[in-house]
């Protein structure tokens, strides 16, 4: 998030480059001796990587009340601006045979639209290898106006048709360090060549260093030399500790604003302007009682523009080299961010050497001091940091100032949930592997995950995902959401369903499987009847709570029941059928709509609809609590029963399904038939097929093992592909990752990650047996042979 500027930006909007003296660049000129007048002129800050300066340099920061005797820039602070404007140039037009453009531009069209009445002054420009000059005609002897010279660090837009529409001109527009020349033609083809050709130009040119990276390299290069290390942090100031604003990046930056990479609406500048923007930030960190906010701006301006990432962490350590008071609040400030930045983001190489040597020098200079703490803390950091998904959390800042673990509350399907130390590098694959060494889950052959879980919403956690950036996503999350039953957690639960069959009854995973399958129960993917579903939900509530008691807890009705078959219930009468056509209704309604005002219609609606969902809300009520007293009826036939014995006989009934073991998935089957449009299903992922149901059917429409997938993709974002001999099924979802995943987890599970060989006829997966339970229901709760044969309306299951 950008910074908003204030009274310390007026003070900051010098002319140009104005933190560094000539020094350096006299110094590398005495040293060289082979760069001309113009090229000094031109950057005094900024040295192409040909020029190699010497050691002994001597950088000096301004102050902003010194005169102009005081300082080693003696001349007008103008002449440095690469643009020689009217009346200091009187060179003159002659055949210059290094001309690469010559022609007429017209510059600075005023006004959206182009006045009829006057004619934009023209300009003869000349393009050469080494700037873009411009004159007052084309005539021997006539005077240069100006001349821009072109480096690396220059740029050029193309046009563009917004532009042309408001003036009637193409553009082209040229940044120079301080100003640019934007010019204008009306034909399309000459803008594209000028464009061309002075991007040309551009890309030719050697790039430019600026002091701090030459220091940094001599810093590298005499690396055992502590005297001349000393020599160059005593006589160069930009590598030091300053108390003054910047008044220029100390990295090079691309001028003009072709650099922002940003979206406009985050109301960012060019990256030159935020970087001395964020120094300034940085500064105020030193009186900030609570730095986590501020912390967290600065992180997110890097993340929202990448190339900042050097150039705060050579703030940084400059503000944290030779510090007027070292160890106190102000310095410690930066060693926070610094440790913020460490676990965030990855520097380019010779500013990683540069940090390094910085955190080695620190702890030699003040050893079992809070920074050399902090650079043993960051040193660790920068070794594991990998890349984020996005800034972190104000906990994790509040974590990370304090260089400690956060820890992490992981949810387990019920009501249990554990405590978990991170750190900023710990992986989901890593918390889950914590919990199934602490729940003694080592020996069992099933696999399990992370999940993102919210009231509406599930789904798995990457194994690489950092859990730090799933808790900043929830803190994002809690800030957007205002529902308050959209509280977003972690949860520990079953990934690939390997073996159900041989799980200990009286083991923490039985407990974790049994309430994992009563979430499928309650969300509509066990297709039974509704006597079917009272008699779980009473074995659900005998585990609970044993036998009936009129004390007892009760927990809600849609905690027991699926409530989605109450709504399809009560719903199914009122819909009409497809064929029937009431036109009489339809009739009087429009002498009603043309009769009455628009107002006074349309609030009639509303208090008719509003009439019906009060209708409807009473009868779910009465048929809810129906449902309920018909489940505490079932519940009082289980007395005696123990939790074990409910909760086994609970999944026995549920292992009958044949989907049991299988996660579900809403997709569109796109059919080969021509004409015929996408069909909602379920694609079922078990451990040994892949099948197919349709929502509310207990069967399988086809099921496909292993052996016979020789193919599986994603087309595209929303599209996976599963080839079954010479078919290929196209399903239209949203989770084609997730599907992928788990196939993937199955394959390799087999002991293969290659595809399988066809080996049997389609469709003749050999069925696995379920063995019964031996648990015998009590009178009353005894269900049919084909009770999973019995086909519920799809509408009672949610979509």
């Amino acid at each position: 998030m950008p910074f908003p500027g204030g009274l310390w930006w007026l003070l900051c909007c010098r002319q140009g480059f104005t933190l560094l003296r000539r020094d350096y660049a006299e110094a590398d000129k005495e040293a060289g001796g082979e760069a001309e007048d113009e090229d000094e002129e031109e950057s005094f800050e900024l040295r192409s990587k040909a020029d190699q300066g010497s050691l002994e340099v001597n950088l000096t920061q301004p102050v902003r009340t010194s005169t102009g005797s005081e300082r080693s820039l003696l001349a007008s602070d103008e002449m440095c601006s690469l643009i020689v404007e009217k009346g200091q140039g009187q060179g003159q037009v002659e055949e210059d045979p290094d001309a690469i453009v010559k022609g007429w531009l017209q510059r600075e069209v005023r006004g959206s639209v182009k006045p009829s009445w006057i004619r934009p002054r023209k300009y003869w420009f000349v393009l050469t290898q080494d700037s873009l000059d411009y004159y007052s005609s084309n005539e021997k002897g006539a005077r240069r106006l100006g001349m821009l010279v072109l480096t690396s660090l220059c740029s050029v837009l193309w046009p563009d048709k917004q532009t042309y529409k408001e003036t009637g001109y193409w553009s082209v527009v040229v940044f120079g360090r301080k100003h640019c020349y934007r010019l204008y033609t009306e034909h399309l083809n000459e803008a594209v060549h000028w464009v061309c050709a002075v991007q040309k130009v551009i890309d030719s040119k050697a790039p430019v260093q600026t002091p701090t990276q030459l220091l940094m390299r001599d810093i590298e290069e005499n690396y055992e030399s502590p005297e001349i290390l000393e020599q160059i942090y005593r006589c160069n100031p930009i590598l030091r500790y300053t108390s003054s604003p910047l008044y220029a990046p100390l990295l090079p930056f691309p001028y003009g604003s072709v650099d922002q990479s940003a979206p406009s609406a985050h109301g960012y500048t060019t990256l030159r302007d935020e970087a001395v923007k964020l120094f300034n930030s940085l500064q105020q960190l030193e009186a900030e009682r609570d730095p986590g906010p501020l912390i967290q701006g600065i992180l997110q301006t890097c993340w929202d523009l990448r190339p900042l990432v050097d150039e705060i962490y050579c703030q940084l350590v400059k503000q944290t080299t030779e510090p007027p008071a070292p160890g106190e609040q102000g310095d410690l400030r930066y060693w926070q961010l610094l440790t913020c930045m460490s676990c965030t983001f990855l520097s380019s190489l010779p500013v990683l050497r540069f940090l390094h040597f910085h955190l080695d020098r620190t702890e030699s200079r003040f050893p079992d001091s809070e920074m050399a703490k902090y650079g043993s803390f960051i040193r660790e950091a920068l070794g594991k940091t990998q890349g984020r998904e996005c800034v972190p959390s104000l906990n994790e800042i509040a974590a990370l100032i304090q260089r400690q673990e956060m820890v992490c509350t992981v949810h387990c399907p019920g009501a249990a949930s554990y405590s978990v130390a991170i750190s900023s590098h710990t992986t989901a694959e890593e918390v889950a592997q914590e919990l199934v060494s602490r729940l003694d889950l080592s020996q069992s052959p099933n696999i399990f995950a992370l999940y993102e879980q919210s009231r509406h919403y599930e789904q798995p956690v990457g194994r690489a995902m950092l859990v730090a950036d799933v808790l900043t996503r929830f803190e994002n999350l809690a800030v957007e959401e205002t529902m308050r039953d959209s509280s977003w957690r972690l949860c520990f639960k079953h990934y690939g369903f390997l073996d159900t069959e041989n799980v200990p009854r009286d083991s923490v995973e039985f407990t974790l499987l049994f309430e994992q399958a009563h979430e499928m129960v309650i969300r509509g993917y066990v297709p039974t009847s509704e006597e079917m579903l009272q008699t779980l939900a009473a074995l659900r509530l005998q585990s609970l709570n044993s036998d009936f008691s009129t004390h007892a807890p009760f927990p809600r009705l849609e905690e027991l029941f699926p409530t989605s078959v109450l709504h399809a219930r009560l719903q199914a009468p009122q819909q009409a059928p497809a064929s029937t056509k009431c036109p009489g209704p339809r009739f009087r309604a429009g002498l009603l709509a043309g009769a009455l005002p628009g107002g006074l219609w349309g609030h009639s609606l509303a208090k008719q609809q509003a009439e019906q969902d009060q209708k409807l809300r009473g009868r779910l009520r009465e048929e809810g609590a129906s449902m309920m007293a018909a489940i505490v009826e079932k519940w009082k036939l289980l007395q005696g029963m123990g939790r074990p014995e409910a909760m086994a006989a609970y999944m026995a009934l549920v292992r009958e399904w044949p989907a049991f073991g299988s996660t579900l998935f809403d997709v569109a089957f796109h059919a080969s038939l021509v004409g015929t449009g996408p069909q909602r299903l379920w694609l079922g992922i078990g451990a040994k097929a892949v099948s197919l149901y349709k929502p509310g059917e207990a069967e399988p429409m086809d099921s496909f093992c292993y052996g016979h997938i020789s193919s599986f993709g994603v087309p595209d974002s929303s599209t996976f592909r599963l080839s079954i001999g010479d078919r290929d099924l196209l399903f239209e979802t949203s989770q084609v990752d997730e599907i992928a995943q788990l196939l993937n987890m199955y394959l390799t599970s087999l002991g293969t990650r290659q595809t399988p060989r066809l080996e049997e006829p389609a469709g003749h997966c050999s069925p696995v047996d379920v063995p019964d339970s031996g648990l015998p229901l009590p009178q009353g709760l005894c269900f049919a042979p084909d009770l999973w044969s019995h086909q519920p309306d799809a509408s009672s299951f949610p979509s």
